[in-house]
């Protein structure tokens, strides 16, 4: 019996020491509690996407600092946060501001792709011009 005793005991020491030995091993975490929000913006003169040529592209990251390409990134991250990264909704933000626009017809369209809060995001809209783009598009698309 008192075999068995001590090889329970050193069996009990052994796994202690084992345990006590991966306590301290590092586990791969997320490096941020965000969701990604990562974006590229394009716009291009003509009716739709499809037929226009993007003239220009920028990217955005809003999560965890805005960074990226865009001349105003914090500012658009606001925008878009404000929205809830709702692109439809971005006109509500400038309603009530005075901007004033010619009538004048030369289609502006306007994509975004990539992830907002963690989920996918495809948007595409053509403004009637560039300035009606920039007066309801917020910052978002002023590149």
């Amino acid at each position: 019996m008192r075999k068995t005793s001590r090889w329970t005991a050193a069996g009990v020491l052994v796994a202690g020491a084992m345990l006590g030995s991966t306590a301290g091993t590092a586990h791969a975490e997320p490096s941020s509690l965000y969701a990604p929000s990562a974006l590229v913006l394009t716009t291009a003169h003509g009716q739709s996407a499809a037929t226009a040529t993007p003239e220009r592209a920028v990217t955005l990251t809003c999560t965890p600092d805005a960074t990226g390409t865009h001349p105003a990134a914090e500012d658009a991250c606001a925008a878009l946060t404000q929205v809830n990264g709702d692109f439809s909704s971005l006109a509500e933000i400038s309603r009530g501001q005075p901007h004033f626009c010619t009538k004048e017809y030369a289609p502006v369209t306007v994509t975004a792709q990539g992830v907002w809060g963690g989920k996918r995001v495809t948007y595409e809209h053509t403004f009637a011009n560039e300035c009606i783009k920039n007066a309801e598009g917020s910052d978002v698309f002023e590149f």
